[in-house]
């Protein structure tokens, strides 16, 4: 059973360029089985007569670029006076799904049964080659984009268990099947922290943090209180003190959602292809960033949770302290394709809160050369008047890192540096299963159209 090369390349480009969005929105829907699958149990109990069959190129192609595709320059259309936050934007590269701050925070791993790769963010693209990229996407070069901005991290299909604690059963039979391609989002947390850190403990917002585990004593930064003479509300009747749990409740669940608007498109794009997919859990500390190659480093499980000397004594005493892994960096060969901003990548988190600072607004930084070939129709002029945080709030975002890191060993407190939360499993259909235990609407047009060219 196989679908002839250029009836699929016509498929694709013509449901690319004109399926409409309304049937998109409506068709959407999880069908998670796919050809080659089987149920072993329950009412649902079958076997497919057909063998796994993957997804075209051109097909992977169209579901990277609904998910993390660049679409050309952003419009930045902010407010860029004193206080009035404007420069809290990291980027100037959009993407198909937005990105809280423009800062692009999530990456996308892409994984078929021959290759897994990391598709590029705006940021590992070289300022040179943008204005092509955005180019090919223009003209729906799908194929050729998606092309130049994969590496290719390793051979085969890379996975992880699927045991309980490490997935959910009802994921067991169909998740990272043979012949589908399989999306995992990784979130980045040092970078979307320090951003908004500068930004709270700007003058004018303020913002005072303390370590709701330290007896609610300030995070590192009690000299930048009004009460010693500095800059941060440190009344707690203001309702401008914070914790660092909620402050870091806040920044995840902006990755959340940048996260999810890239999945949503997957799905979007997925239906208009005649595609099968679902989102399903992928939530692990560590075991999809290990699988996936990461640098990995440890650290005692209960200095990872947080706890004081006391309770780690207690738990090391009764045989339950264990070495737990996190994430520090991606590389391949000679490339630095993702990295915290914390140790050990820079050599304290001073170094580290200075140098995305500087990505900012360096001489090569999102808000000096990056703004070359805008929307702007005079980017040098406007990028001159956007000011860098003032040294008040890089100097109090400092000190509060480097209390978090020197205190419970890492940057962020509550989460490792890079995360998983949700996948995503594409496959193509089998309507045989539909049809046999579904009523006809079920599926869609879309899915029985490109079910016939196996048939072709």
């Amino acid at each position: 059973m196989t679908a002839p090369v250029e009836k699929v390349r016509h498929w694709v480009k013509q449901q690319v360029e004109n399926y409409t969005l309304m049937d998109a929105l409506r068709g959407r829907r999880s069908r998670r089985f796919g050809l080659g699958m089987e149920i072993p149990q329950g009412p649902f109990t079958y076997k497919s007569k057909y063998s796994p069959q993957a997804l075209t190129e051109e097909e992977e192609a169209a579901l990277v670029f609904a998910g993390g595709g660049i679409t050309g320059y952003i419009l930045a259309d902010l407010s860029y006076g004193k206080g009035q936050g404007g420069n809290m934007l990291a980027g100037m590269i959009g993407r198909t799904a937005g990105s809280a701050d423009s800062i692009q925070t999530v990456s996308l791993f892409v994984i078929n049964d021959e290759a897994t790769y990391y598709v590029k963010r705006p940021q590992n693209i070289p300022f040179e080659q943008r204005a092509e990229l955005i180019e090919l996407a223009e003209k729906g070069e799908l194929v050729e984009l998606y092309r130049r901005l994969r590496v290719k991290i390793a051979d085969g299909r890379t996975e992880i268990p699927v045991e309980p604690g490490i997935n959910f059963n009802i994921n067991k039979w169909s998740v990272y099947a043979k012949g589908g391609t399989y999306f995992v989002p990784v979130n980045d947390m040092t970078s979307v922290y320090i951003n908004g850190l500068l930004e709270i403990f700007e003058p004018e917002m303020g913002l005072y943090v303390v370590d709701e585990r330290n007896f609610f004593l300030p995070a590192g930064i009690r000299k930048w209180g009004k009460r010693f003479g500095g800059h941060l509300n440190d009344d707690f009747t203001s309702g401008k003190v914070a914790t660092i749990q909620g402050i870091e409740m806040s920044f995840a669940e902006a990755m959340c959602v940048e996260q999810g608007g890239m999945l949503q498109n997957i799905n979007l794009m997925g239906q208009a292809l005649g595609i099968g997919g679902f989102a399903n859990y992928a939530r692990n500390e560590y075991n999809w960033l290990q699988a996936l190659g990461f640098t990995m480093e440890t650290m005692p499980s209960p200095r990872y949770a947080g706890a004081g000397w006391l309770m780690s004594l207690l738990v090391k005493l009764i045989g339950q302290s264990y070495p737990f892994p996190y994430a520090v960096n991606l590389k391949h060969e000679s490339e630095t394709l993702l990295q915290s901003y914390a140790p050990p990548n820079y050599p304290d988190m001073e170094a580290a809160v200075r140098a995305y600072v500087n990505y900012k607004f360096g001489s090569n930084g999102a808000w000096r050369k990056a703004t070359d070939g805008s929307l702007w129709q005079d980017s040098q002029k406007y990028s001159e008047q956007i000011k860098a945080p003032s040294e008040a709030a890089i100097q109090a975002t400092i000190d509060f890192c480097t209390y978090c890191f020197k205190r419970y060993g890492r940057f962020p407190v509550y989460s490792a540096p890079f995360r998983t939360i949700i996948g995503y499993q594409a496959t193509h259909v089998d309507v045989d299963f539909y049809d046999q235990f579904y009523h006809p609407e079920a599926l869609s047009v879309t899915q029985r159209e490109r079910f016939k060219l196996w048939e072709a």
